[in-house]
């Protein structure tokens, strides 16, 4: 399949993430505080869309409380910088089991909500988007499972449309999307959905190219998808996606570095992507574009 460059594409910086890497580098943002600032610092380097997890504001853990989400919400919005929020709806499904031979009870760190409770604070703080996990799958941890059942995804699917907040699906691997697609068509989803292909997690999809294509591939060609990979692998995925037809992300959440022995902040990792998309001849799009594709209509939290 011969490759169609994307022209127009659109950049999301993925802010703080859920990943115990608070401790790696001291430019991962903790507090409502900096979570908020480092956001918009992103977006003024030039991310249209920030991507947003909370965590304890003094140990750095990961955290699903809705009053961490609105203070940054409230905090991005106050500031008047033009940005797409976009909150993660992906905490809530983890089970840790025991040991191969003792896999119950189950262990320290399972958190298992109900569709409301995952879906609260996406009520409470109205982002245009959320983000919506379309599959259940292993991580890299040894015990944990990230769990998403269809059911819980339908719930959770319904109460985003009707919320009038645009679900990201996030893919990890192809039968991600082949289920995001059967929520289409089940009118839990409206068309054309919005897709953030997830490359390189382990262990869903590889970030070798072919997969990528096949990830692609799969993508109805109406739908608007975004790609990144993880690590050192952040920034050629950048051109990567732009040259597959896609958008692209970059951000904390995915990789700490800007180069070997230099630590990056999330407005640096902006920056360096708006100079790989620029240099392959596309224009990177604002938050304004972003809401005229994508169909999304900022409003104010309740």
């Amino acid at each position: 399949m011969p490759l169609t460059m994307n022209p127009h594409v659109f950049i999301t910086c993925a802010v703080t993430g859920s990943g115990s890497s608070q401790d790696r580098s001291p430019h991962v943002p903790r507090s409502p505080e900096q979570i908020a600032e480092s956001a918009i610092a992103a977006a003024k380097a030039g991310a249209a869309i920030v991507h947003c997890h909370v965590r304890d504001s003094e140990t750095g853990v990961p955290s699903r409380d809705g009053k961490l989400y609105r203070e940054v919400t409230e905090r991005i919005r106050d500031s008047k910088t033009d940005v797409v929020l976009n909150l993660t709806a992906g905490m809530g499904g983890d089970l840790v089991f025991g040991a191969p031979d003792k896999p119950l009870p189950l262990g320290s760190g399972t958190d298992m909500a109900s569709a409301e409770e995952r879906v609260a604070h996406v009520a409470d703080c109205l982002p245009e988007i959320c983000t919506l996990d379309c599959g259940t799958m292993n991580f890299a941890e040894a015990d944990y499972v990230m769990t998403n059942t269809p059911g819980m995804l339908r719930a959770m699917g319904r109460m985003m449309t009707d919320l009038g907040v645009k679900p990201e699906v996030e893919a990890f691997d192809t039968g991600h999307l082949w289920l995001a697609k059967s929520l289409v068509e089940e009118g839990i989803l409206d068309a054309p959905a919005l897709v953030q292909l997830c490359m390189g997690v382990p262990w869903g999809a590889p970030d070798d190219l072919n997969t990528l294509m096949a990830m692609v591939n799969n993508v109805p060609s109406d739908w608007t998808w975004s790609a990144f990979s993880i690590g050192r692998h952040q920034m050629p995925y950048v051109a990567a996606a732009v040259l597959a037809g896609g958008n692209v992300r970059v951000g904390l959440e995915d990789n700490l570095w800007l180069a070997k022995g230099q630590l990056a902040t999330n407005a640096q990792l902006v920056e360096r992507a708006v100079g790989i998309v620029e240099a392959l001849g596309a224009t990177v799009i604002g938050p304004d574009q972003v809401r005229e594709k994508l169909g999304l209509t900022k409003r104010a939290p309740r």
